[in-house]
């Protein structure tokens, strides 16, 4: 029953896949795992790009499961931790919320009435395609009460409603009761940059609309440098922010994917390539214990502060929280409390490696957050590279 009990704990705290280099080592956690091939040349060559199957074997004898493995070349970035100024617009509109219009009969809620939920994007108004709020707002008023075609997605799904405004009897003016937004701006911090490719990797999640939850929907965006002008400290129950400003409105980058493991684009010169060339860790390389992150909470020079990694998930249950991590770090916590909100992307360094990024804040105690592998965010850059190769 107890070689059972480990077999089940190391099976749920070992990953499904592996990615493996010349110089990586397979350890997990503090259990005795190796990892057999299931053919014996499988990795005679493991400077090529193949992948073979493998099994975890827990004292070398006993099979935990079945595994990928990735044979790969380790990659290298540009160590992060600077803040920068992110524009974003959205390809259609995010619905926000739908909400009550007072009318002559009452409160009438015609969005909700035809089916449009938050989190829903508007893409185009009697067949015109949306591309501001003002588009909309106009579409609405010259209606004249008159029923307009809205053509929407919802889960990557598309559909049309009919939509009827109602005369707002304090505004004056044709409404639908629906709250949208066409774009967002604010401040986050750098992860990583790639000079052999010229791209960059911020946040370590996706701008999300804050009412719906929802990740916008990228039409096109940029970033600017930007500089951190103080800390608004987080408390229990309050998550604080870092309070920053755009130090110039020239774009340094185009925001090319607004994913669910961050934001990513490519530079247009040289901005945030002066940093510490880092090797990526490979997720099964991450261990519990002390790390450091690199993050800007005053004007735009990155400082390393003391974390401790707390608990790990190999498998991406949640892409974005990988990591339960905790600020160990005296000087940070007296001044900021914690995470804060800004800290987004702050990546963490670990034994010399990239392992990740800070993404969220524990609400209740903010010394605490999630973090999101480096390995995830690299994936998806090369990803991204390729897509923009061809």
């Amino acid at each position: 029953m107890l070689t059972l009990g480990i077999g089940s704990a190391a099976a749920y705290l070992t990953p499904d896949e592996l990615s493996v280099s010349p110089d990586s080592e397979i350890s997990f956690c503090s259990f005795p795992i190796s990892v057999k091939y299931d053919t014996a040349d499988a990795a005679s060559d493991i400077s090529a790009e193949n992948t073979t199957s493998a099994r975890i074997m827990l004292f070398g004898s006993v099979p935990v499961k079945e595994v990928n493995v990735n044979f790969t070349q380790r990659k290298n970035v540009t160590l992060g931790g600077e803040p920068f100024g992110i524009r974003l617009y959205t390809d259609g509109l995010v619905v926000a919320q739908t909400s009550d219009v007072p009318t002559a009969g009452g409160n009438k809620n015609p969005a909700a009435d035809a089916g449009i939920c938050s989190g829903d994007i508007i893409t185009s108004v009697e067949g015109k395609k949306l591309e501001t709020n003002e588009q909309l707002m106009d579409i609405v008023e010259t209606s004249g009460g008159n029923p307009i075609s809205i053509t929407g997605c919802r889960d990557g799904k598309s559909y049309t409603t009919k939509i009827t405004p109602v005369r707002d009897v304090q505004l004056k003016s044709y409404r639908i009761g629906l709250w949208v937004r066409d774009s967002c701006a604010g401040i986050g911090t750098v992860t990583f940059t790639d000079k052999e490719t010229g791209t960059f990797a911020g946040l370590g999640h996706g701008i999300s609309d804050s009412e719906s939850g929802s990740i916008m929907p990228l039409s096109e965006g940029d970033i600017v440098f930007a500089n951190i002008a103080s800390v608004e400290k987080s408390t229990g129950g309050y998550p604080g922010s870092l309070s920053g400003f755009f130090t110039d409105n020239r774009a340094i980058g185009r925001i090319s994917a607004n994913a669910e493991c961050g934001i990513f684009g490519k530079l247009n010169g040289d901005a945030f390539c002066q940093g510490k060339d880092i090797p990526v860790a490979f997720r099964q390389e991450v261990v519990r214990g002390k790390a450091q992150i690199c993050t800007t909470i005053s004007g735009n020079t990155p400082e390393y502060y003391d974390i401790e990694i707390e608990d790990i998930s190999y498998n991406n249950v949640n892409i974005t929280k990988n990591m339960v991590i905790k600020i160990t770090d005296t000087e940070l916590l007296k001044k900021t409390g914690g995470i804060v909100q800004g800290m987004s992307g702050s990546p963490i360094i670990q034994n010399g490696r990239l392992v990740g990024a800070v993404t969220h804040v524990f609400i209740n105690d903010p010394s605490h957050g999630y973090a999101i592998f480096a390995e995830n965010m690299t994936d998806f850059n090369n990803t991204f590279v390729q897509k923009e190769t061809n």
